[in-house]
């Protein structure tokens, strides 16, 4: 999947972790398997930033995934960071997650927060996104 702009693989990783996005989200973008419920939420932020479409489709779960998923009218936004308050795992066999986050975001000069507690499935080996409330 090709990242919009020129963003450089050596950059620091938009989900803010403290690596370079090819050794962060890049990997998930390229393929391979988030292997917890926060690593697909911040890979899911870094997709927004970047413009990943395809990949927010790919790891929307079917049951909740929209039609299509249009990214254009997102052009004018500047995401600013993402603050990740709570991951865990749950159900009986692990294969349920919550994250709560929250990322900030610009629009038109004006600042903008999204705090979201995302729900999380796994089916065979890979988490989805299911869904989330927004507060």
């Amino acid at each position: 999947m090709t990242a919009k702009n020129t963003f450089s693989a050596v950059a620091p990783c938009p989900c803010g972790r403290a690596t370079t996005y090819e050794l962060c989200c890049g990997v998930y973008h390229a393929g391979i398997a988030a292997p917890t419920p926060e690593s697909l939420m911040r890979s899911r932020y870094s997709a927004y930033v970047l413009g990943l479409a395809d990949y927010l489709q790919a790891t929307w779960h079917p049951s909740t995934r929209a039609a299509e998923l249009d990214l254009s009218a997102d052009a004018g936004v500047k995401w600013l960071g993402l603050k990740v308050d709570f991951a865990i795992e749950t159900g009986e066999d692990g294969n349920e997650g919550e994250v709560h986050f929250v990322a900030r975001y610009k629009v038109g000069g004006k600042a903008h927060r999204l705090s979201e507690h995302s729900r999380f499935v796994r089916e065979n080996g890979r988490w989805f996104y299911v869904d989330g409330d927004v507060a």
